[in-house]
């Protein structure tokens, strides 16, 4: 049940063709005893004696925002599901609030914060702990077609979502470059409009994907470049390209990392599942948009194989970087994926989403994204998708003065520039876009999660894929005029 800011009690509970579950009085005086003025996500659980419900757990909604809905939604979810172990098995979560009616903004921010807070990723020997059997979203507007409409594209989000989460959090004995491109082809067999196509190492050869075949060269388990088409008949002429961060796992090669770097690494391929997740749900959702994810995938290992600091790299496209530093690989297989969709896939715009650099992480933490950006149009529209969405972007400089840094004696650019990390490494990025409008989210920080936070769940959290999706379906504009002039 939601309460409202200072305690406000929802209308429905009042009204005289209403069944409460509980009196009024008795849970405004449990409110009044546990001090739960509908802070958002504080919690008062209330017990009844022989009733069903046999619990109604109070929980606060604050203003009802949309962050509020979800915070709502995520707590009622995780107390449900400790009850769950004492034999609940069903959750109902009313909308309506003392602020005002549920809409469809409303409906869609709560039907995703449930099924991502109730998201959990075991693999172990024993029994799962019990579970909530269904969650009911109840809204008075839920026979009103946009509200309906919201809640299904809500549950194709979340599940979409959920895959990014589980492709995030498998192990990587088990995930490797193979094993992640046939995991894409078997979820999207059968999805209308949809084209699938995995270059494999002798293709990679021939199109020149230097910087791939570099980063996955010391690996058993060889690169592949996963392209993912979908192209609704009735598409217009923009082609968004969304490339992928796809490092299976980053031992940092040659230049390895320490061994407590190297534990969350399974997640580094975290870029390359949120958009593919975008896809998926675009695809699922028949949006009336063509649009494309390439994730360059590879494992970055330790052999006689692996490449070198002093190497030089020749990408798709011909540009050419000098190796300082093998862990900055990610900037290596972006770089191929991007001149790949701008030179053979037709691109119109291009957004690239990497666990990139450390420094991003602590410049904005770990629940915003870094932003970079060459028109002021593609970043408003893609952070405002990400309000939308519930994953906040904070927008960076390119700036120019740091540009020198990339110089090298015998190449086009060097990989590892320097501070300010983040933005050197957008800087090396941004020629392998050319002329189109581009935008680099670095994830570093929210594609992980220390710890269970609203609909974030510890581990994987797929973000920047509800924030794509959101972006298309607004029709992924991109107008504004370009803020820097190629170097």
């Amino acid at each position: 049940m939601p309460v409202g800011s200072g305690g406000a009690l929802p209308g429905w509970l009042t009204a005289p063709a209403g069944v409460p579950p509980v009196s009024p009085e008795l849970l405004t005086g449990a409110l009044a005893d546990t001090g739960n003025k509908g802070r958002t996500s504080t919690v008062t659980n209330v017990p009844i004696p022989g009733r069903r419900p046999r619990s109604v757990v109070a929980v606060g909604i604050g203003e009802a925002t949309l962050p509020d809905v979800r915070g709502y939604v995520s707590t009622a979810v995780r107390r449900g599901q400790t009850l769950a172990e004492h034999g609940a098995r069903r959750l109902v979560l009313p909308l309506d609030n003392a602020a005002a009616p549920a809409g469809a903004d409303e409906v869609r921010a709560a039907v995703e914060a449930a099924l991502l807070a109730g998201y959990r990723f075991r693999q172990t020997s024993s029994a799962h702990p019990a579970r909530l059997e269904t969650v009911t979203v109840v809204a008075a507007d839920a026979d009103d077609p946009a509200v309906t409409t919201a809640a299904r594209a809500g549950q194709v989000t979340a599940e979409a979502v959920a895959w990014a989460r589980d492709l995030i959090n498998t192990p990587s004995n088990t995930k490797n470059p193979g094993w992640l491109a046939d995991q894409v082809t078997a979820r999207f067999a059968g999805l209308p409009h949809v084209t699938v196509r995995v270059l494999a190492p002798d293709e990679l050869r021939d199109g020149g994907f230097g910087g791939v075949l570099a980063v996955g060269g010391g690996s058993a388990t060889p690169p592949r470049v996963i392209v993912v088409g979908y192209r609704h008949p009735a598409a217009g002429d923009g082609h968004p390209v969304l490339v992928g961060k796809g490092i299976t796992f980053d031992t940092g090669g040659l230049s390895i990392k320490p061994n407590a770097g190297m534990r969350e690494m399974k997640t580094d391929m975290a870029g390359g599942a949120a958009v593919l997740a975008t896809l998926e749900a675009a695809a699922r959702s028949e949006l009336p948009v063509a649009v494309t994810a390439v994730v360059p995938a590879a494992e970055n290992a330790v052999s006689g194989a692996s490449y070198r600091p002093a190497d030089v790299v020749r990408h798709v496209g011909g540009r050419t970087t000098e190796v300082l530093n093998t862990d900055a690989e990610g900037r290596m297989v972006l770089a191929d994926g991007l001149a790949y969709a701008r030179l053979e896939l037709g691109a119109t715009v291009l957004v690239d989403v990497a666990t990139l650099t450390g420094a991003m992480k602590v410049a904005l933490g770990t629940r915003t994204g870094g932003l970079y950006a060459t028109t002021d149009g593609l970043a408003d529209a893609l952070r405002t998708a990400g309000a939308h969405a519930g994953e906040p972007l904070w927008r960076m400089p390119l700036a120019e003065e740091y540009a020198d840094l990339l110089d090298s004696a015998v190449a086009d650019a060097n990989n590892a520039p320097g501070n300010p990390g983040g933005t050197t490494a957008a800087l090396f990025l941004r020629p392998f876009a050319g002329e189109l409008p581009w935008a680099h989210l670095d994830v570093a920080g929210p594609a992980r999660a220390g710890s269970d936070d609203a609909e974030i769940v510890k581990g994987g959290t797929g973000f920047g894929a509800r924030t794509l999706l959101r972006w298309l379906e607004a029709g992924a504009p991109v107008e504004g005029a370009p803020l820097v002039e190629e170097r």
